[in-house]
């Protein structure tokens, strides 16, 4: 058997390869969990003016979260091209795909200004029906949004600027300017929501006041970081129109796929949790929402094990190696299954930290955030896995996967699902959440299967080079299906 054979038989490549995919997981794992971690402080500071301004900061909070997805989502999409580009050396190449990120995600910022300026009280509302406090918890959301609107476009360009570092590798730059603007939004939320040190005591609107302290912060670095050190997709302003039409077509094709399946998991999440909620009074709500606050601890993993397998198969995959982005794949797949058994008993010991953060709700409510954290511990090697499939397929260009397979299932089965055990059973919150995520491991069989067709196994950067859209399945590099495997 020779060399090659065996290293493709391989299902764990060498110390050195891993070590190269933790240098760029494990930064992006400890951005991720010093935004959980300054956000579970945050919500203790924002608890303590009550439960409505709780609520409405909540309510807010939504908006937010659908908007950074979208962005995100952007972001991704222009990074699956970014990255081969990078790959393969092309400057041009990684310049037009930042533009990409830019201009779409500052044309997304247009809708989130409209939210929050001129419709807020309408959009909210929408959150909040059937409420007995919605007109009181409505004033306070109402304060929140008004202001959130100024960290629109900051953020917009700081999330393209740090995803782009990302998809070259460059991980310790946005950990550090994460660490400095969540300190800063830590210090701001204590300095102006309770007047400390002789500030103004602004409730509700010194937590947004300090978001958006901390956002501009981030930007300033982020800008002195891209003048300073002008990154390979760096651009003038003066440049930013002068765009490659057949590229931007192509990656608005990749991504609009990667989008819709974003967004179907925003909506089908936010439906199953107004289901959850609707199994009992406060206790569920709370005990549920504090779950996932501290299940966000050990999420983390889901950004690193994506970014780095992004990074790692897309830049093979530019460099034209198509063979080892094969054997790339193996040894990624099976370092995600053990890393999502390690952080299993990660999510375990994070029951400890319960009753120390949420020990002023009541015993039920312990009781469901507990159960529910036990219980998505468990699920964390699938779910892992399964954010290491969409990577692969996602770096290669097929974000038909994802589409197709992940939002299908999606709508055609978990949510009636939800909807059938809400309406003809009386089961708890925790065991409504098991049957539906046991769907999970359907899904990573089917993406299993839909790996080994290797409809991932393209070079972008070939593919894109002066060839016309109706020859797009004739890519150089890429393999016939009969030439042969997020989070």
């Amino acid at each position: 058997m020779n060399e090659k054979v065996i290293k493709r038989s391989s299902l764990f490549g060498s110390g050195s390869f891993y070590k190269k995919a933790l240098a760029i997981a494990v930064p992006i794992m400890l951005q991720q969990l010093i935004q959980s971690m300054v956000s579970l402080i945050d919500n203790f500071m924002v608890s303590g003016l009550g439960d409505i301004c709780m609520s409405g900061v909540n309510v807010a909070g939504q908006v937010l979260f659908i908007f950074l997805v979208y962005v995100n989502t952007i972001c991704m999409s222009g990074g699956i091209f970014l990255t081969q580009f990078f790959g393969a050396k092309d400057k041009e190449g990684m310049k037009q795909s930042f533009k990409f990120k830019l201009i779409m995600g500052l044309s997304a910022a247009i809708p989130y200004i409209l939210v929050c300026l001129v419709f807020p009280r309408q959009v909210l509302s929408l959150m909040l029906i059937g409420n007995k406090d919605k007109a009181l918890i409505l004033v306070e959301a109402v304060k929140y949004i008004r202001i959130m609107f100024f960290m629109g476009i900051p953020m917009t360009i700081s999330v393209c600027i740090a995803s782009s570092l990302r998809d070259m590798g460059r991980v310790k730059t946005p950990l550090v300017i994460t660490i400095v603007a969540t300190l800063t939004n830590t210090l701001f939320n204590w300095l102006l929501i309770y007047g400390n040190l002789g500030l103004p005591k602004l409730g509700v609107e010194g937590a947004a006041i300090a978001t958006v302290i901390a956002r501009l912060v981030e930007l300033t670095l982020f800008l002195l970081v891209y003048v300073r050190t002008k990154p390979e997709f760096a651009v003038k302003p003066s440049e930013i129109r002068r765009i490659d039409g057949g590229l931007f077509k192509n990656i608005l094709k990749k991504g609009s796929l990667v989008l819709f399946s974003e967004m179907v998991w925003v909506i089908s999440e936010t439906i199953m949790t107004a289901l959850y909620n609707g199994r009992g009074g406060a206790d569920v709500v709370s005990g549920m929402s504090s779950s996932f606050a501290i299940a966000n601890l050990f999420f983390v993993a889901f950004g690193g094990i994506y970014s780095a397998t992004g990074v790692i198969i897309g830049k093979t995959l530019g460099e034209g190696e198509l063979e080892r982005a094969r054997r790339e794949k193996t040894w990624l797949l099976s370092g995600a299954a053990v890393m999502g058994v390690v952080m299993t008993f990660v999510g375990l010991a994070t029951t400890l930290v319960i009753p120390v953060v949420f020990g002023r709700l009541s015993d039920s409510a312990i009781s469901i955030c507990r159960g529910m954290v036990i219980l998505m511990s468990f699920f964390m090697p699938v779910w892992v896995f399964m954010n290491a499939q969409q990577a692969i397929s996602r770096a290669g260009g097929d974000t038909e996967m994802g589409a197709y397979t992940d939002a299908t299932i999606t709508i055609f089965i978990m949510i009636p699902m939800v909807f059938a055990l809400a309406i003809f059973t009386k089961i708890g919150p925790v065991m409504m959440y098991l049957y539906i995520k046991f769907l999970d491991i359907v899904k990573i069989i089917i993406f299993q299967f839909w790996l080994k067709k290797e409809r991932w196994l393209k070079n972008l950067t070939e593919k894109t080079e002066n060839k016309p859209d109706d020859n797009e399945e004739k890519a150089i590099g890429e393999i016939p299906e009969d030439a042969g495997i997020e989070g």
